[in-house]
């Protein structure tokens, strides 16, 4: 039996202008949406606010703004078909599994799926974001034999999730840590998932199959995932007095720290420090300092031996852990805040739209012709 040969990877698009947009930007190691620092947006927006001027392109007033929060909140609550359907997953079905199924089945409740006008996918957005969120929360309590919480119309999205995945009413520090985290992961320009939802969204497919193409591409661990092994390795870690001797000897090995390094930002990433700063005080508000001072120590390390600073998953994973979010919920997670960028992404192609048909370069081999099968 023939076998197909290895072949090193090819292509990539790294650097390649592939379309035009005014949502999002990294110019000089400074990220931007619609031109705000994303600095003055992490110390002073909250993410609906952060989520209107994605999808508004300009902050919303006031009023605007409270009126957004409570359609959110308004459109956050699940249909029981769908919290049915759920509850037949497998045990074993992950929690990005989850999302990526019953993120494709919330059209099949949306009976404004298939509606393309304008006026139609600006709801279906604040529909799709608000159950977001509540599909994570409500796997995770369905898996552990809970019944989900329905969502409160008087909190925002990041104490409705906190309060879903527990029943509780959760901490105002708690709340400010997983806002801002949201805030920092809505949008990042053309990554992966975003550039797979913009090609899904130029055949003119519906909006939820363009984001759930965005969460199949997260989902693989080249993109998503990666805070998820960051807090792997502080649990394998332990206490800080161990850290000097993992970090040295996966260095000795030449395997990869987990969160470090970031393929367009050469002088770090800005968005870390908001993330190091919320994991400092939620360390600190809990009297459980070590997975702070843990990453610290990590961070001195690699960047001493390496030269390598963290990126926004480094930080996040001991930020979510302080916040009693289990691991394997931390790419979903990412997913919920990401899709007030895909969705801003999503809009956007369909108001400009191209059918996206790149080329590739042919490296096969030529001039062959069909055998006979007796002669193979």
């Amino acid at each position: 039996m023939s076998q197909i040969a290895s072949q090193p990877p090819i292509g990539g698009l790294r650097d390649v202008i592939a379309l035009s947009s005014d949502i999002c930007s990294i110019e000089n190691g400074v990220l931007t949406y619609r031109g705000i620092n994303i600095d003055e947006l992490a110390e002073n927006a909250g993410f609906e606010e952060v989520v209107y001027l994605l999808w508004h392109k300009r902050l919303p007033t006031s009023s605007e703004l409270e009126e957004f929060r409570a359609l959110i909140a308004e459109e956050a609550q699940l249909p029981e078909g769908l919290i049915d359907m759920m509850g037949q997953f497998p045990r074993r079905t992950k929690p990005m599994e989850s999302l990526r199924t019953a993120a494709s089945a919330m059209a099949m409740f949306d009976a404004e799926s298939e509606d393309m006008s304008p006026a139609a996918n600006q709801r279906k957005a604040v529909r799709i974001l608000g159950q977001m969120a509540s599909i994570v929360a409500a796997y995770d309590r369905i898996r552990n034999d809970r019944k989900p919480v329905p969502p409160r119309r008087d909190l925002n999205l990041a104490a409705n999730f906190l309060y879903m995945l527990t029943g509780l009413q959760p901490e105002p520090l708690a709340v400010r840590a997983l806002d801002k985290a949201y805030i920092l992961h809505a949008d990042h320009e053309l990554n992966a998932s975003t550039f797979t939802a913009r090609v899904a969204a130029a055949t003119l497919t519906d909006m939820h199959s363009a984001l759930v193409a965005a969460i199949c591409a997260l989902k693989g661990p080249l993109h998503g995932g990666a805070n998820e092994q960051v807090m792997k390795m502080l649990n394998e870690i332990g206490t800080v007095n161990n850290a000097d001797v993992y970090i040295r000897n996966k260095l000795q090995k030449h395997e990869k720290i987990m969160g470090f390094g970031h393929a367009v930002y050469k002088d770090g990433d800005p968005r870390a420090r908001h993330l190091k700063e919320m994991s400092r005080q939620l360390g600190k508000l809990i009297r459980q300092d070590q997975w702070y001072e843990m990453s610290v120590k990590i961070e001195e390390l690699v960047g001493q031996s390496k030269g390598l600073k963290p990126n926004v998953d480094f930080y996040s994973a001991s930020v979510y852990h302080y916040l009693n979010i289990p691991s394997d919920l931390f790419t979903p997670i990412f997913a919920v805040s990401r899709t007030s960028g895909w969705i801003a992404h999503i809009l956007e192609q369909y108001a400009n739209n191209k059918l996206m048909r790149p080329r590739a370069e042919y490296i096969g081999q030529r001039n062959q012709h069909w055998i006979p099968i007796d002669r193979r």
